[in-house]
């Protein structure tokens, strides 16, 4: 289950640097990759975000209880 825990925890670290990525990505004037593509990465990391970070900490402390 940790094993578990630490993948869930990796994605939503990755996630999250896509978020401010993006954020940076915004207010810098014109984005690489296109204002429709930052937009969407930028609305699929932040739920993807914390809905992995939840589930990392829901399993970490499902197997620390074991």
């Amino acid at each position: 289950m940790y094993v578990k825990a630490q993948m869930f925890l990796g994605v939503s670290v990755i996630a999250a640097i896509a978020f401010v990525g993006c954020i940076f990505e915004l207010t810098s004037g014109e984005p690489e990759w296109g204002m429709k593509v930052t937009i969407a990465i930028l609305g699929i990391s932040l739920p993807l975000t914390i809905a992995t970070f939840l589930h990392a900490v829901k399993l970490a402390k499902a197997s620390i209880n074991e």
